[in-house]
């Protein structure tokens, strides 16, 4: 089936928007070749409400096109324009474009008015909008003296801008005599009016320069209003209050906007503290991708505003004492706008045709139908034409019938005006586009193939592909009304020659084009957001991979444009480097990829941040005796938004150089209210600290010297202790300079008993830091005060501290000492206080001296070692650990104050019990024979009693390590050397040694050793293993282990059973029967649990497969691996018997059983 051009059935997936719009914009209107006769058609027009430069010509545009060429006039107000009347005006040759020339002489409002253009040819008229002509006007403003303003601090204000009324609106903004804009915030902001409100005032609103300026874009002109002069009084902070509202007044208001417009709702309220602006839309939701919020949230805009924006809308100002609610209902209106607007229509003699204009508004639009600039019901008449409202049906039309038609769409807010040409012509198909053009797409894209046509009757389109004349098939291709076909997705099986057939009554005519896929052209590597410290190095990387027959360019944007030309930035095949980043490199960067059919870019931003720009412009006002105002100017923060200002002084009087810590305040405070001493000679810096880090502090302020005062406060860290047992030494912390408050810094001492009648004694000394009261009794509690003075009073009254005076040697001993073992190593022990007059100090608890008695001998031979354990406070009895069991102890006990020591109490000796004994301090074995092995040890170090006996206990140790049974020997304890018998050949064997008390059993001590090898055994072993027919008797067995399991595998594969079970279990094989230990002959078959080869069953796995391990012949598989040993002749000497799998060998042991040959080998 060949694909054709179906008018009425159009099938387009939501994903091709943009196509869609694109082949509107083709099909639109039908264009007729400009060498067929047809009616006029305007091409160009001035804008509907055209406002002009009086200090330029007017020019007011119309140019149409038509066959035969149309010629132009002109109305004016509604009546005709004779240009020929006005030397002024002319008229462009071959268009309708007037040139009114105001420069040499006249004046731009002689010629305001409603100017229309007809263009007309003998197929009909066309005409243009009505054009509003008025000159821009920019009015100065009217002259006004302004009184100066003064307000208190905290007190809201407006200050009106009322600009003068221009053509068209002026912008209004605020700015200073320095022409620098007034910074705006939350507080401070202009209104859609032009006013500016203040939410609140503050002093440093203070200013005599708030200009407002009205700026006349069309006239590229400014007007200045007078200054206005504000003074805020800031005694004091101004008294809190909810919000209200500046602007709207009231609780409710209206507002009406035309559709498409964009929708401003503002809502601007005084409070203090400042607040804060919410909106919400009543029983709806604000439109998601089309709502702004301006003016610090003070203004809500909606985009596109439709009639279901319609509705009511809140603002809400809110802050810490209420919050106020207004309404504003919005109604949307709409000028009319286009549902279907009439297209030209070309018809041949005797068809049929319709113009249909269809347009919607609110209130609904008024249709008016004219033709050739004429109401149609004045107009003369035609048979083949019918209206019906929005609507005229042509039937049956002739040559004559050739006319323009103008639609007229009107309401209450504007109208729209259509001109639609009806051509009669007979033409034959002709195609418009080129022939053998080339077209080069990427994959996966849409291909577009043009084919422009014309004819009358309107031709029908065919498309063919390859050089056959293959037919195109609507379910992967479409077809446009236009002509053009397009590919949804291109593939690279696209590529080729298409052929465009058009067709109608009176002829043909076909062109062909064709079509290259090319591969898209990716970045595969893209550029990365980037932070960076400001001096240091940042790189992008940027990788294309592209289709090889085209050729990209890359290049790399900052911020939309070209790259500074600076040699810090350097561009490779893949990366952008940048070096010793600065403030200004900061910005997106863009990677862009461009061939001849397609461009890709990847963005990402630079950051560049640094630590802040230090504030400057320090100011010290509000100056107190004990306070002062410091404000200042915040540096840049540069990126990276300042967090904290730190604020230091400097006490040039007393630390002169040295700067202290005063405050912090947030980062969004420029001021600082700050508290002072008296007497201090200040200066100030600030430091800004952002997330990178503080800045250098700013220059130093101004210097202010506080008044000086009385102290207000005392000397911490008051305290009284005596140094000897008559005096009273009293201390503190002095004041320093700066808490001195002033000059003549000293302190009154007072002291008296705390239990005493006394009068506090006094007196002032300079400024030090002790002062020492002699002849005091001793250890008696006295209650001391400092107080701080100077030349201008006394500190307040301070706080009595309790001291005492100094403390001597404690007079008296513990007494009734009491010793209760409690263990072997443990013992409590007990006395009575002393009385607390008799310690003379502060009790700091008691001591016990304890240490072991020894005999006279051992005492002269070495110094008695004494023990020491304190037990602090008024404690009665306490716990000695750690004694050692069996011994005698001797201890004293003695009382602690903070002088030292007293007397010690009389010697009490006890006993601690026996207890278990240490381990033998040594275990060896010696002289092993063939059954005997000799033990030798040294008694423990420490018996912890008396030794009753010693324990010995032994077990054998296998091939494979696993123990033997166990035996227990009892030995005398004056033993210290003992012989074992009838012990195995080359055995080895594990001995845990240990001695006695009568309390128990101590520590053990192990060890192992092998006993010796039968050298005659060995000999005849290995004589046998070295006979010829030992060896033949093993080759013989080794053949007949094959044969058997070469003939278990061919009948396990044959799906027999293999009854090696029944005939092992029946007729054991003499070569694996059990071996003795003491013959050296084959030792036992080890359980298929071992994983060992040719035990009971198959060897086949029930799986029916055969493990590799399992089907290898060689003697390894059979033997004991690696480790089976063979003479220098080769003869196999080593045990033959089933292998354990993967068995490691632990430490320096053999993995093989006992033989006589191993033995020797291991033994040491």
């Amino acid at each position: 089936m060949q694909l054709k051009i179906m008018p009425k059935k159009k099938h387009f997936s939501a994903g091709r928007v943009p196509l869609i719009l694109f082949l509107c914009q083709m099909i639109s209107a039908l264009d007729v070749p400009l060498d067929l006769v047809q009616p006029p058609t305007i091409t160009q027009q001035s804008p509907k409400d055209y406002i002009i430069d009086p200090r330029e010509n007017i020019v007011i545009q119309c140019e149409a096109k038509g066959k035969p060429p149309p010629s132009f006039s002109w109305t004016r107000n509604g009546t005709h324009f004779d240009i020929d009347k006005d030397p002024l005006v002319t008229m462009k040759p071959g268009s309708g474009t007037l040139v009114i020339n105001i420069m040499s002489e006249g004046k731009a409002e002689t010629y305001e008015g409603v100017y229309q253009c007809t263009a007309r040819n003998e197929r009909g008229a066309a005409i243009s909008n009505n054009i509003v002509v008025r000159p821009s006007r920019s009015p100065l403003w009217t002259k006004e003296r302004l009184e100066s303003i003064i307000l208190h601090n905290g007190q809201s204000l407006v200050l009106p801008c009322r600009p003068p009324i221009g053509l068209p609106p002026a912008i209004i903004f605020w700015m200073d005599n320095s022409f620098q804009r007034l910074p705006q915030s939350e507080r401070v902001s202009q209104g859609l009016n032009g006013d500016l409100y203040f939410s609140n005032v503050l002093p440093e609103d203070t200013r005599e320069d708030y200009i407002c300026y009205a700026r006349f874009n069309h006239t590229q002109t400014i007007q200045q209003k007078q200054p206005i002069s504000l003074k805020v009084i800031s005694a004091k902070p101004g008294k809190e209050r909810p919000p209200t509202f500046l602007t709207p007044q009231g609780t409710e208001s209206r507002k009406e906007e035309l559709r498409g417009n964009v929708l401003s709702l503002e809502c601007i309220a005084e409070g203090l503290p400042t607040p804060i602006i919410y909106w919400i839309k009543e029983d709806g939701t604000l439109p998601v991708n089309r709502t702004f919020y301006q003016n610090f949230k003070k203004t809500l805009q909606i985009t596109q505003v439709s009639e279901a924006d319609s509705g009511n809308y809140q603002c809400i100002a809110k802050n810490t004492l209420g919050a106020v609610h207004h309404t504003i209902s919005v109604t949307v209106k709409a000028a009319p706008y286009w549902i279907s607007a009439p297209q030209n229509l070309v018809l041949s003699p005797g068809e049929n045709g319709t113009l249909i204009c269809r347009a919607n508004g609110n209130p609904k639009p008024r249709i008016g139908w004219l033709t050739n600039g004429v109401p149609v019901e004045i107009a003369p008449d035609d048979p083949s034409r019918k209206i019906d409202g929005d609507t005229i049906i042509f039937s049956n039309v002739q040559e004559r019938s050739s006319a323009v038609y103008q639609c007229n769409a009107s309401n209450e807010y504007g109208y729209l005006l259509a001109n639609a040409f009806v051509n009669v012509l007979a033409e034959p198909p002709r195609i418009l586009t080129s022939a053998n053009i080339l077209y080069q797409v990427i994959a996966n894209r849409p291909a577009l193939l043009d084919c422009a046509f014309f004819g009358s009757p309107l031709p029908t389109i065919e498309w063919f592909k390859g050089t056959k004349g293959s037919a195109l098939h609507e379910d992967i291709y479409v077809l446009h009304d236009n002509g053009t076909l397009e590919i949804p997705v291109a593939q690279k099986d696209s590529t080729g020659t298409y052929t465009c057939v058009a067709r109608n009554k009176l002829g043909m005519a076909k062109n062909e084009v064709h079509l290259e896929i090319k591969d898209p052209t990716r970045i595969i590597k893209q550029p990365e957001y980037a932070v960076v410290q400001r001096g240091s190095k940042v790189s992008f990387e940027c990788k294309v991979k592209h289709d090889d027959t085209l050729i990209p360019t890359i290049m790399w944007l900052k911020d939309n444009g070209e790259l500074p030309n600076d040699e810090r930035f350097s561009v490779d095949k893949d990366h952008l480097v940048v070096t010793d980043v600065s403030d200004d490199d900061g910005g997106m960067y863009t990677c862009a990829a461009n061939t001849t059919l397609d461009s890709v870019s990847a963005s990402a931003v630079l950051r560049v941040v640094d630590v802040p720009n230090p504030p400057f412009d320090l100011e010290l006002t509000n100056q107190l005796d004990k306070g002062v105002q410091l404000s200042w100017t915040p540096g840049d923060d540069n990126n990276s938004p300042i967090t904290k200002f730190i604020i230091e002084y400097e006490d040039a009087m007393h630390e002169a150089g040295i700067w202290h810590h005063q405050t912090e305040v947030s980062g969004t405070q420029t001021t600082a209210q700050l508290t002072l001493s008296p007497y201090v000679n200040y200066s100030f810096r600030v430091m800004a600290e952002n997330s990178i880090g503080r800045s250098v502090p700013s220059e130093a302020s101004e210097q202010y010297l506080t008044k000086a005062a009385e102290p207000d406060q005392n000397p911490t860290a008051v305290e009284g202790l005596g140094t000897e047992p008559d005096n009273l030494v009293i201390t503190w912390k002095p004041l320093n300079g700066f808490e001195s408050n002033g000059p003549g810094l000293q302190y009154k001492v007072s002291w008296r008993q705390k239990d005493g009648d006394d009068e506090w004694t006094s007196v002032v000394v300079a400024n030090v830091s002790k002062y020492i009261v002699s002849g005091t009794p001793t250890f008696v509690p006295y209650l001391i005060k400092v107080q701080a003075l100077n030349d201008v009073g006394f500190a307040p009254e301070p706080a009595a501290v309790m001291g005492h005076s100094g403390e001597d040697l404690p007079m008296v001993a513990p007494g009734n000492v009491r010793v209760n073992v409690v263990n072997s190593t443990l013992a409590e022990v007990h006395w009575d206080p002393v009385p607390l007059k008799s310690v003379r100090g502060h009790l700091q608890g008691y001591r016990i001296y304890y240490w072991k008695a020894q005999s006279s001998s051992k005492r002269n031979r070495r110094h008695i070692e004494k023990k020491i354990l304190t037990f602090q406070g008024n404690k009665t009895h306490g716990m000695l650990p750690g004694l050692q069991p069996y011994s005698h102890y001797v201890l004293n006990v003695r009382v602690v104050n903070g002088k030292g020591e007293g007397p010690a109490s009389t010697d009490r000796g006890f006993h601690t019990p026996e207890g278990v004994p240490s381990a033998p301090s040594s275990l060896k074995i010696v002289n092993p024979t063939l059954d005997s092995l000799t033990l030798e040890w040294d008694p423990p170090s420490h018996p912890n009693g008396v030794l009753t006996e010693y324990t010995l206990r032994y077990q054998p140790i296998n091939s494979t390590h696993e123990l033997g049974p166990l035996v227990d020997l009892k030995i005398p304890a004056n033993k210290t050397r003992w012989t074992l018998n009838h012990l195995n050949f080359s055995t080895r064997y594990k001995f845990y040694f240990y001695a006695q008390t009568s309390v128990g059993s101590g520590s053990q001590i192990t060890e192992e050793a092998i006993t010796t090898v039968d050298e005659a055994m060995a000999s005849r072993q290995v004589d046998i293993a070295t006979q010829g027919w030992f060896i033949g008797l093993m080759c013989a067995v080794a053949l007949l282990i094959l044969i058997l399991l070469i003939v278990c595998f061919i009948r396990r594969n044959k799906g027999g059973k293999y009854p090696v079970k029944e005939k092992e279990d029946a007729h054991a094989d003499p070569e694996i029967q059990p071996m003795k230990e003491d013959d050296g002959t084959f030792g036992e078959y080890s359980d298929a649990e071992d994983h060992k080869p040719l035990k009971k069953g198959s060897r086949t796995p029930s799986d029916r497969t055969v493990k590799k391990e399992d089907s290898d012949d060689s003697l390894v598989d059979y033997g004991e691996g690696v480790n089976g040993q063979f003479n220098e002749d080769g003869s196999f000497i080593g045990q033959y018997s089933g292998k354990k799998e993967k068995e490691p060998a632990e430490g320096n042991e053999s993995s093989e059983a006992p033989s006589p040959v191993n033995a020797m080998n291991s033994f040491v």
